[in-house]
């Protein structure tokens, strides 16, 4: 093989030039300080060219010595470099010190003392000579083995032929420039123009040919397209049902095997991107690793299809996954072999990074379907592999350029997914009960987050300047590695054995054990940089403000906002918010700055300025109730107000956390002026809203302004690229349509008021603005999950009628504004125009919905969507209510309690075992209910109905039955865990306990007959949702028990009491004791007869009550 040349220690040809060059001016300087008296001037300027050329030359040499120590690793070679070379300068100096001497005073002892001191310099540069001259410290030539001889020859034979044909042809053209009509020589001059040309054709043909790597890509190339097609061929066999098992290795092995090769392409792509760029020489070993792996993946996964016989479904998604992966990586190899290695072919380095993302998101696909799968069946290896690789991640070192990337930049996503790892912990300790199955995609999802918090982890630890922090951070990851592995393979035991005790409590254990480790994350995140941390975290506390001023909003349109009784006037609030506000912008001022100061400072900033949005937010609250309830809407527009506040202040603290540490020239820093601005300008507004809240000739208006700000900067995210927060589906789209089009009407039946009263436009205001914002928010999601989904060009349309839509209802309400205020009379013609803009646009929006959906797009008021998401919705909210029971304790045992009271504690124990298991059969039932429900639709038994035409329906009597059954459950659960927790309390007898187990018990019949109905006698869904039921029978009797023996023994007890003491009483006293009772009997008898009509005339109203919107 070739082997590459290496260069030596030092150039020894150098050295001996140098060396030669000192003794040639050394002797002409002993020449002419012989010859000075007699040569007069000639003679001083030889000897002046002599020293300046000894100089110059000793100098090269102790820079060429000093490189040379510098490079040496022998200590020896580097302290004899570092001698010599001051040997060299101690004698040039002494030789330059006696020439001056000679130049100035010419005496023949001067002379005689030039000539003795260049013999010491001649003496030290011809020993530094030899030295250098070692073996040791030459360079190795290139050697070129014969078999690169022969690959080199065509290029060789090219260029030499395209040189010869060069010099034929200027000697033919020289002897035509003095005989031109010399016709032999314009035939020799073509001649040897064409030869030059193939010979180009030929060499440049030559050096594609012979490039590095290029051999190896063609190879690569039939590789993998030898398995695509052995997938198809699998793929074919598979749909005419010809696929036939390969019992060479269990699924769960082939799984196992798929995910370690996934995982080592992942490694390949990086270096083959590399290669392709400017690294030609490592190309074809890159190219030929990653075709290496895609051999055993393709035999793997066709093992793997060959034995989910059950399964059609995950076979095909098993092999059209690998297939994807198979034809990315394709792409990425005819990329690099475009590219091969030339960092100057910039044009081929984007379509090397594009083929590069795909083949990234396509590996990471293939093992997040594959660890999904494997995962459903209990086997959690493959997840715990991935955990454990993702803890050597953090042992590897990279090198990121400080300008590039900061420790804040990898914090926050760190943080992000730390808590996410803590919120599924906790999730999968409550699904363990209620729902074991759904362990296997909750692991998954931890697994995956905590391989990503090791990938930022890599990043903070490079940019972090301190050696303690970036290993603290490192050692508290891997801390969490090693109980997320605990997790996941305890998640594993319950869901292979859901009844083991002892497996759940292992489960809760680990679960309480990674909590506890994502707060050491945390810690020493905060550490890291405590002001970016404590910006982190007032953003997470910011937005739970926002959450909670969320539900507020609900509270006062549903008119239930009620006011504290001790202040109940909107003026004793008005002069505190006021001055809050002041307060806030002060802390405004002082978190700009900080971004400029010491994480200390900043850190202080933040939590003062998340104090004071809170004060501001909780007095504002208290106004907004403080007003007349019967103005919802002015409550509404008041705490509109200050969430923008709030969501203003989230993005400053967000972008002061972005801006801290930058330069002032920073766009950072520029990002962070414009939301000072905008938090200054949204506490401006809260201000004048504040103000004009109560005056009813200027409220409407004013919110309508308000409203019209807040569109403006809700529609700056349609520019945003981020993904969204939360997915939302077609249908919704289609829903948010609809409400856009009744807050246009509204707006619009406003405007063409012809009092233009305040509170109307309020209202319209107020709908307009939640709408139109949610529209925003849902049509950009919709968006983001189509382009994955659907195409880019779907994606793009949605965003565009989104933006169209939002710009024409702004518009719209721009224009009712300035008629409002008195700007422009109102004219009707163009009002009609504004809204039918608005129009074309939702229906745009509505087009657009169903290309993301295509056929499978549901009406979302047809009945049978209604009850399915009715039922789900239930299922959830008794699922929450169960989770809330877990949390659940008897009273504490005292160890001087009395063994009544002892006895009472273990009812009490039985009675909530007993209410856990109600939850938790109801939370099955609200299941199987929707599984039924879904059979009853795929069978036709139940319309299925995509257009609003058809929403009026003969089904829609049996979905509102169905709907009511369902609610009438949850809300039966809801009161008995209520009556749960209150008995545990101490609050409430075991009357109200039973009383709600009773309740649970009929709606469950309800709802059991509600499904009969329509269901079949075979109904496979139908027998499980009798399943359901029966279990919540049991529960509830069980339950109905233990209370009952609870009442029962307090009652002996009771009567015991009474027994016993009755001897104690006299003739007369035992008398007035018997009226005393007869007298509460009588009492109980006419309140059991009031709540008896009582209940009874309940029945009457809720059997009498009908819906408005059925009527219509």
């Amino acid at each position: 093989a070739s082997e590459p040349g290496q260069s030596g220690l030092v150039d020894q040809q150098q050295f001996a030039r140098i060396a030669a060059d000192i003794g040639a001016a050394c002797a002409s300087l002993v020449a002419s300080a012989a010859t000075q008296p007699a040569g007069g001037k000639a003679a001083s300027r030889e000897i002046l060219t002599a020293a300046t050329i000894i100089a110059k030359h000793t100098s090269a040499m102790c820079n060429v010595c000093r490189v040379a120590s510098g490079k040496s690793a022998n200590p020896i070679a580097k302290k004899h470099f570092v001698q010599s070379a001051k040997d060299i300068a101690n004698s040039t100096a002494t030789v330059v010190k006696h020439i001056k001497a000679l130049d100035a005073f010419p005496s023949e002892t001067n002379r005689k003392l030039c000539a003795e001191s260049t013999k010491p310099l001649l003496l030290a540069v011809d020993s530094l000579s030899k030295f250098a001259s070692s073996p040791e410290f030459a360079s190795i030539p290139a050697r070129i083995s014969p078999k690169a001889r022969i690959a080199q020859e065509p290029i060789v034979h090219s260029g030499r032929a395209m040189v010869t044909s060069s010099t034929h042809l200027i000697r033919t053209a020289k002897q035509l420039a003095i005989n031109p009509k010399d016709l032999p020589l314009w035939q020799e001059l073509a001649a040897n123009s064409k030869t030059i040309s193939d010979s180009m054709k030929k060499l440049i043909q030559a050096i594609k040919d012979r490039a590095p790597g290029q051999t190896e890509c063609e190879s690569a190339i039939e590789t993998i397209n030898g398995c695509v097609r052995d997938v198809d061929q699998t793929s074919m066999e598979l749909l005419s049902r010809e696929l036939v098992p390969i019992d060479e290795y269990p699924i769960q092995t082939n799984y196992e095997r798929m995910i370690n090769v996934c995982q080592q392409l992942s490694d390949c792509v990086a270096p083959t991107v590399r290669a392709g760029k400017d690294e030609a020489e490592h190309l074809g070993h890159s190219v030929t690793a990653l075709s290496s792996y895609l051999e055993p993946l393709a035999r793997s996964a066709v093992a793997a299809a060959s034995k989910c016989g059950g399964h059609p479904q995950r076979q095909a998604a098993v092999l059209d996954e690998t297939k994807t992966v198979a034809e990315s990586a394709l792409q990425l190899v005819y990329s690099v072999k475009e590219g091969g290695g030339n960092p100057r072919a910039v044009k081929t380095h984007s379509a090397i990074d594009d083929a590069a993302g795909s083949m990234m998101e396509a590996v990471d696909d293939l093992i997040s379907s594959l660890e999904e799968s494997s995962s459903e069946t209990g086997h959690v290896d493959g997840l715990i592999d991935s955990i454990t690789k993702s803890i050597t991640i953090t042992e590897k070192h990279i090198e990121i350029s400080s300008s590039s990337s900061r420790f804040v930049d990898y914090q926050t996503s760190m943080v992000s997914n730390a808590r996410r790892i803590a919120k599924v912990s906790q999730e999968m300790v409550a699904k363990a009960t209620s729902n074991p199955s759904q362990l296997a995609q909750l692991a998954a999802e931890a697994t995956k987050n905590y391989g990503e918090l090791c990938q930022h982890s890599q990043g903070a630890i490079a940019t972090t300047g301190s050696e303690e922090i970036s290993s603290r951070v490192r050692r508290t990851i891997q801390d969490l590695g090693g109980e997320c592995v605990k997790l996941v393979r305890n998640a594993g035991l319950v869901q292979n054995t859901p009844a083991d005790g002892l497996a759940k409590r292992d489960l809760s254990a680990s679960a309480r054990a990674v909590s506890e480790r994502v707060s050491y994350v945390l810690a020493a995140l905060q550490a890291g940089s405590r002001g970016t941390q404590a910006c982190i975290n007032a953003a997470s506390a910011v937005s739970g403000l926002i959450v909670d001023l969320d539900t507020t909003i609900l509270f006062a349109t549903a008119g239930t906002l009620s006011p504290d009784p001790a202040v109940s006037n909107f003026a004793d609030h008005r002069e505190v918010i006021l001055k809050t506000a002041k307060a806030l912008v002060e802390d405004t001022k002082t978190l700009v700055t900080g971004a400029a100061s010491s994480q200390e400072t900043l850190a202080q900033a933040a939590q003062s300025a998340v104090a004071t949005i809170t004060q501001l937010t909780s007095v504002v609250k208290q106004g907004a109730a403080s007003l007349n309830g019967d103005a919802p809407e002015a409550q509404v527009f008041l705490i509109n107000a200050v969430k923008d506040v709030a969501a203003a202040l989230s993005d400053l603290i967000n972008a002061t956390k972005n801006a801290s540490g930058r330069d002032r020239d920073d766009p950072a820093m520029q990002n962070l002026k414009v939301s000072a601005k905008n938090m200054v300008t949204n506490v401006t507004s809260l201000l004048k809203s504040v103000k004009s809240v109560e005056d009813e000739a200027s409220r409407g208006t004013r919110s309508l302004e308000a409203a019209v700000d807040a569109l403006k900067q809700e529609d700056k995210s349609f520019n945003s690229r981020h993904r969204p927060d939360q997915r939302h589906t077609p249908e919704d789209l289609l829903r948010i349509a609809k409400g856009v089009t009744m807050a246009t009407t509204k707006v619009v039946a406003a405007a063409k008021s012809d009092h233009h009263q305040q509170d109307d436009v309020m209202s319209a205001a107020n709908l307009s603005r939640k709408s139109v914002i949610d529209m925003i928010w849902i049509s950009k999601s919709v968006a983001f999950y189509a382009s994955q989904e659907v195409s880019e060009e779907v994606a793009d349309r949605t965003v565009t009628a989104g933006r169209d839509c939002a710009a024409a209802f702004t518009a719209l309400l721009q224009y009712i504004l300035t008629t409002l205020d008195g700007r422009q009379p109102p004219e009707s013609s163009r009002l009609t125009n504004y809204a039918k803009s608005v129009a074309t646009s939702v229906s745009e929006l509505v087009q657009c919905a169903k290309a993301c959906k295509g056929a499978d797009l549901v009406n979302p008021d047809d009945p049978a969507v209604i009850a399915e998401t009715e039922l789900l919705e239930a299922a959830a909210s008794i699922e929450e209510a169960a989770r809330k029971l877990q949390e659940l304790r008897p009273r504490t045992v005292i160890a001087a309690a009395s063994a009544e009271e002892r006895s009472n504690l273990n009812f009490e124990a039985q009675i909530l075992d007993a209410v856990k298991k109600i939850a938790n059969a109801t939370s099955s039932l609200m299941k199987a209910a929707t599984l039924a429900q879904r059979e009853l639709v795929s069978k036709g038994i139940i319309g299925k109905h995509t257009t609003s035409e058809s929403v009026y329906h003969d089904d829609s009597t049996w979905a509102q039955g169905l709907i009511s059954a369902a609610k009438m459950v949850t809300e039966a659960t809801h009161a008995l865990c209520e009556a749960a927790n209150a008995l545990v309390l101490g609050e409430c007898k075991e009357e109200r306990l039973i009383s709600a187990a009773k309740m649970v018990a009929t709606a469950t019949a309800q709802l059991l007959v509600a499904c009969r109905v329509k269901a079949g006698v075979d109904s496979v869904a139908m027998q499980r949702l009798q399943e359901a039921g029966n279990a919540v029978k049991r529960a509830t009797d069980h339950l109905v028990m233990a209370a009952q023996n609870l009442a029962w023994k307090r009652e002996e007890t009771v009567t015991t009491i009474t027994t016993t003491r009755r001897t104690k009483h006299t003739y007369v006293e035992l008398v007035t004791k018997e009226l005393e009772a007869n007298a509460k009997i009588l009492e109980k008898q006419r309140e059991l007869a009031e709540a008896q009509r009582s209940l009874e005339a309940l029945n009457k109203a809720k059997y009498a009550h009908t819906n408005p919107a059925d009527e219509s």
